[in-house]
């Protein structure tokens, strides 16, 4: 085995990570997780406060996910999904399509966050085309993320992520992130959609990579509304949001209006193997399931509805449904609403926000933003007290696995009273 000082050398030699410059890069060892915590090569215990990513919700290293992942790896590693299936993928499409709203048909698998957004604008886009009446222009909103693929970034905020390839993304209408009332975005919403509209994308209520920026329910309603008049495809981007983060099972449950098309990943697997899925409602299928073969839906990956994935998958939404994680859930929702409640505003402070589980804390910085100098101060002040609560910028937040404890979430939020008195 590597010593310590070796693994190190060896991963800056050999490795690239993500969103993270090469020079100067030190990533920290992990040798094995439990529970809300990481486990470190050399001996450290750090709280996984952010659910790596947000993809953790049981919490790392799970019995009974673990139990289900060696049972299927035992069965069927994985399967070609063109003229095959198998009963992990059967099972979890029932599964979604009862927590999903009634319209949803069909279920397409994919690998994660951005191949989701992928399949659902060319879904989108090709119903228009199947119909013989295409439409190409897309609406979304300013500061949205929706994955570092091209469509993706298309439909995303053109910003540092995306400067070196904005001249290659196709064009796109963005609608200003709805504030009180909507009324600009609400305005903007009706001046851009006419009938060569094909699709509006948005996270609902939450934008998660952007700082976890929140708007209402009834605005996004009118927004959808306004897009219906003109037959308008509607894609929810749930990939942050879903499976309990905004304390119910989907952002758009807290909506009168449901969405055509649904993106999901992160927290589906709750945080084992990789998973995209895109939900088809029945009015986007149809116009896919006709004998012209050149209508088909010419889409797909290699590890499509992997059964390992599929498996945990299965065995996370067991675990998500049970009553004491929706128990869970909301206790979490409570404590962070508490903690908002009772909080004593700083003036380095600009807004504190929540809904559901998630919890973000937005500083005054004169560099706001992702790559904001603040970033780094945060990050270092709460890894030296083994809390990984990675900031988005200038934005501290609590994105927690549903195990969290009130003891563990109450020490987070005294770490970040700490933070605030040292600033």
């Amino acid at each position: 085995m590597l010593g310590l000082n070796n693994f190190e050398k060896t991963d800056r030699k050999n490795i690239w990570h993500p969103f993270s410059p090469l020079a100067g890069n030190k990533p920290i060892g992990i040798k094995k997780a439990r529970g809300v915590y990481l486990y470190t090569q050399d001996g450290r215990k750090i709280m996984d406060a952010v659910s790596s990513w947000w993809v953790n919700i049981h919490g790392h290293s799970h019995k009974r996910i673990n139990k289900a992942l060696s049972r299927q790896a035992a069965r069927l590693e994985h399967v070609i999904f063109a003229g095959f299936t198998h009963k992990p993928a059967v099972d979890l499409s029932k599964t979604l399509k009862r927590i999903l709203p009634k319209s949803i048909d069909k279920i397409f698998f994919s690998d994660n966050g951005s191949t989701s957004v992928e399949v659902a604008i060319k879904l989108a886009v090709q119903y228009w085309y199947n119909q013989g009446k295409p439409r190409r222009k897309i609406i979304a909103l300013e500061g949205a993320y929706h994955g570092d693929t091209f469509g993706s970034m298309s439909v995303a905020e053109r910003n540092l992520f995306s400067a070196p390839f904005n001249e290659l993304l196709f064009e796109v209408d963005f609608v200003p992130l709805p504030k009180g009332d909507g009324a600009e975005s609400i305005a903007r919403m009706k001046e851009l959609v006419t009938d060569e509209t094909a699709a509006f994308i948005f996270e609902p209520l939450v934008q998660g990579a952007s700082g976890m920026q929140m708007y209402v329910p009834e605005v996004l309603d009118e927004l959808i509304s306004i897009a219906r008049t003109r037959e308008v495809v509607c894609i929810a981007d749930e990939v942050m949001t879903g499976f309990g983060r905004t304390g119910k099972m989907f952002a758009c449950d807290y909506l009168q209006n449901d969405p055509d098309l649904f993106c999901l990943s992160k927290g589906i697997t709750g945080g084992y193997l990789p998973m995209g899925i895109t939900a088809v409602n029945e009015r986007i299928v149809k116009a896919f399931n006709v004998e012209d073969r050149t209508k088909a839906f010419f889409h797909g990956h290699s590890y499509t509805a992997n059964p390992l994935a599929c498996a945990v998958a299965n065995a996370s939404m067991k675990l998500l449904l049970k009553r004491n994680c929706q128990q869970d859930i909301q206790r979490i929702a409570e404590l962070h609403r508490a903690y908002r409640e009772q909080f004593r505003f700083h003036d380095k402070v600009r807004e504190i926000r929540h809904l559901g589980t998630i919890l973000a804390i937005e500083l005054h910085a004169d560099d706001a933003g992702y790559t904001s100098n603040l970033k780094e101060k945060i990050y270092d002040f709460f890894m030296a007290r083994d809390l990984l609560l990675r900031p988005l910028g200038n934005v501290i937040y609590i994105l927690p696995p549903y195990i969290i404890t009130d003891q563990e979430l109450q020490r987070l939020y005294k770490a970040i009273d700490a933070f605030l008195l040292e600033l």
